[in-house]
């Protein structure tokens, strides 16, 4: 098990147990991942007087710009209250009202009040809640400060791989032990990716900076299908505060909750972009954000919550309301000064609905896998249920083919002979810098046919210069961070440019949006 967010640990906690032993790596400690940050909630019919799944399943196609597969759609959906029972078991507290009921919020692109959250961390709730349940259970075995080098595949054992060799399979992974430098052999009968996004492409994002993209990155170099990179998902409301990496997030439940965008004169804009206002989509509130503060020649708008009653929404958001008083600003009188950030990714490892991607014996759960769920925009709050429910349907399918596997005992230890370390980590950071600049000038919520091809011919330039030093370094965490911003970065490029359209996420200038067929 590579990563330790809600999907991972979801996934540990139910292999674990079905009978079976885990390794979890974590890249720095359990608690740090993007499921930690998320605050507005987990989505799931509870009230079945006003709310039902063929509801939730329609709202989720039509943010989806209805490129999503139906059939991820309804499994989420369909098993969504069973696994917020089992998140419950496992510790994490929902809000109730006084009449003992969820206390329910309502999010863009939600039809219905079914967003279970806790205040406004959900994430941290959930997170904490499941690094807790991980440390009782004896079978999971957690590796602090470990970084997945490579998947190890037939490739390491003297074979010859392309994306055409049918019967590819993981065997486990390359390890760096950044306590003492050293690459450790971990073999597994199942590897699971649960690695998360690709936020620290950009350099304004809600992500935490280790979201690099690392297990996309590794499962394409082993030849494993990678899809609809496009589909960056830009979160229309991170506070906006020059110099935070990460961006402060202010949750699409406070838009539920009766805040209205306004631009830099104070006027509504939404509803020049869509009638459903500041609840439209993200990827419609985030192109009209971005409209507006190129209109104005401005780097944000504002959110305005200022109408509403002052201790309610001091009960609603109390962290937002502390992070923002402790720069100046009251939010109860002043307006939030917010902009887009680069938050969630949509697509990713291709799995089908028991997680299983493309490379044998290899899974992939949460943001770092393409379900399907999502299509060309993720509806808010469905990150979070789909990763434990694909943890699920992913646990009881590798528990079930588990004793058809071997163990190798061919494969060889990590082989760094002829390398040194780089004598100069400045030339790390400054790439890093300049993927950065690269995909927000050209590859960010507006795109064109000219912007992608001037992004992909600076990119190779990086690309040349950061293989050539990984073939010669000794390995550390930050070259091969780099490495994978890299490849991520030319998947999201390489898969904007096939798209001849502007569809969900992926906006360009160059294409009008399809007339697409609605229910």
């Amino acid at each position: 098990m590579i990563g330790s967010g809600i999907a991972g640990m979801s996934f540990a906690l139910k292999a674990a147990r079905g009978g079976a032993k885990v390794a979890m790596i974590c890249k720095t400690t359990p608690s740090e991942a993007n499921t930690y940050f998320a605050q507005g909630g987990v989505a799931s019919v509870t009230n079945l007087e006003v709310d039902n799944f063929e509801k939730h399943i329609h709202d989720t196609m039509v943010a989806g710009d209805w490129l999503s597969d139906p059939a991820a759609v309804e499994q989420v959906v369909k098993n969504a209250p069973e696994q917020i029972r089992e998140l419950i078991s496992w510790g994490v507290d929902f809000d109730k009202n006084e009449d003992g009921n969820f206390d329910l919020h309502r999010e863009g692109g939600h039809s219905e009040f079914r967003i279970l959250h806790h205040a406004d961390n959900t994430g941290a709730e959930i997170q904490l809640s499941l690094v807790e349940a991980v440390k009782r259970n004896p079978d999971i075995d957690v590796f602090e400060n470990r970084f997945a080098i490579e998947i190890i595949t037939q490739h390491h054992l003297g074979k010859i791989v392309t994306r055409r060799t049918p019967d590819i399979t993981c065997y486990g992974a390359y390890v760096l032990n950044e306590d003492n430098g050293e690459v450790d052999t971990f073999l597994a009968k199942v590897t699971v990716m649960a690695t998360g996004g690709v936020g620290s492409v950009y350099t304004t994002t809600t992500n935490p900076l280790i979201a690099t993209g690392d297990g996309i990155a590794m499962v394409y170099r082993a030849k494993g299908t990678v899809s609809d990179m496009e589909f960056i998902q830009f979160h229309p409301t991170a506070l906006y505060h020059p110099g935070d990496r990460p961006s402060f997030l202010i949750t699409e439940a406070m838009r539920g909750y009766g805040a209205v965008l306004r631009n830099m004169d104070g006027e509504e804009f939404m509803h020049k972009y869509d009638p459903r206002l500041s609840l439209a989509p993200r990827d419609i509130v985030a192109r009209a954000i971005d409209s507006e503060m190129k209109l104005h020649g401005t780097d944000h708008v504002f959110l305005d919550v200022t109408h509403k009653d002052p201790e309610e929404t001091k009960r609603h958001f109390p962290n937002i309301y502390e992070k923002c008083l402790s720069l100046g600003i009251d939010i109860t009188k002043d307006m939030i000064p917010v902009a887009p950030a680069a938050h969630y990714l949509c697509g990713g490892i291709k799995v089908n609905l028991d997680g299983e991607s493309s490379i044998q014996r290899l899974y992939a759960v949460g943001e770092c896998s393409c379900t399907g769920l999502h299509g060309g925009n993720r509806l808010a709050s469905n990150s979070l249920i789909e990763a434990v429910v694909y943890a699920d349907a992913a646990a009881k399918h590798a528990l079930e083919h588990l004793s058809e596997y071997d163990w190798r005992d061919d494969v060889p230890e990590w082989n760094d002979e002829g390398t040194a370390h780089p004598e100069e980590m400045v030339l790390i950071t400054q790439s890093e810098k300049e993927v950065n600049q690269i995909m927000g000038y050209y590859v960010g919520i507006v795109r064109s046919d000219l912007r992608l091809k001037r992004a992909w011919n600076r990119l190779d330039i990086l690309y040349q210069e950061t293989e050539a030093l990984f073939k010669s370094s000794k390995v550390s965490r930050q070259l091969c961070e780099l490495r994978n911003i890299i490849n991520v970065a030319y998947l999201i490029m390489r898969q904007a440019m096939e798209r001849k359209e502007s569809r969900g996420l992926h906006f360009t200038v160059d294409y009008p949006h399809p007339e697409t067929v609605r229910n």
